[in-house]
């Protein structure tokens, strides 16, 4: 029960990692506040929380605009009164090289998966430095540092997430902020897929890819967010941590 008692937000939280992350949470003791711009999904999400004893609330939120970002953080401190742990999970991938993307793939990729981590934050960090301290957890990707073909708009945001995370933590480790990053590499979401569905790929053949013998699971990376959220990764702050079955070293 690391987390009892703390408030916990989770954005993307709607299905594959971000429900594992809420869910984990929830089982240690917190108050999960469930977000995402997909209502249905918001409310399945707390709802089998509750149904399994944990506490969550859902708060459907576009995080791709600022006033989104800043009504989700509002709507937290106004009915929990407080934020301790910020979990900035949501995140869409627009694949294409360069030339087979739209302006409003690459301007959409940039305001869901870095912009609103600014606002997220920016929103999020004086009630954290006011309590004396907090914990942000953001998800960035293996691609993120090590660029996978043809999914530029996804790579450079989730590169830019990365710097981030390290420049956020430097900033704001003196006010006790601990931020990190976990880099996930291929994990079994509804995202992923998707996405091999479109490629004529299987699940079998992305196993075979990873060094391990197979694609990570949701709930994985949800244990190493609740680790560096815990007080176990007092002093990590600043951390790029890759979960890939060493894909990434292959």
């Amino acid at each position: 029960m690391r987390f009892q008692d703390k408030v916990v937000v989770v954005t993307g939280a709607a299905g594959g990692i971000g429900t594992a992350i809420a869910g984990r949470f929830a089982a240690e003791g917190a108050r999960v506040v469930v977000s995402d711009v997909r209502a249905e999904g918001v409310e399945e999400t707390a709802a089998g929380i509750r149904s399994a004893g944990g506490k969550a609330r859902g708060v459907v939120a576009d995080i791709g605009t600022a006033a989104g970002c800043r009504g989700l953080i509002a709507d937290v401190l106004a009915v929990e009164g407080q934020v301790d742990v910020l979990c900035n999970n949501a995140g869409i991938n627009r694949r294409g090289a360069l030339l087979a993307l739209s302006d409003e793939d690459w301007d959409l990729s940039f305001a869901v998966n870095l912009d609103a981590m600014f606002h997220l934050c920016r929103a999020a960090l004086p009630p954290m430095i006011a309590a004396g301290g907090g914990a942000i957890v953001n998800t960035a990707s293996q691609w993120g540092l090590h660029p996978a073909p043809g999914h530029i708009a996804y790579n450079v945001t989730k590169a830019a997430v990365a710097s981030f995370t390290q420049n956020l933590a430097r900033d704001y480790a003196p006010q006790k902020i601990r931020v990190n990053a976990v880099c996930p590499g291929e994990i079994h979401t509804p995202m992923l897929e998707a996405g091999v569905k479109r490629s004529g790929r299987t699940i079998a053949d992305l196993d075979r890819m990873v060094p391990f013998g197979r694609i990570g699971r949701p709930d994985e990376v949800a244990a190493l967010v609740a680790f560096l959220a815990s007080d176990e990764a007092a002093f990590m702050c600043g951390s790029l941590v890759e979960i890939t079955g060493a894909q990434a070293v292959a």
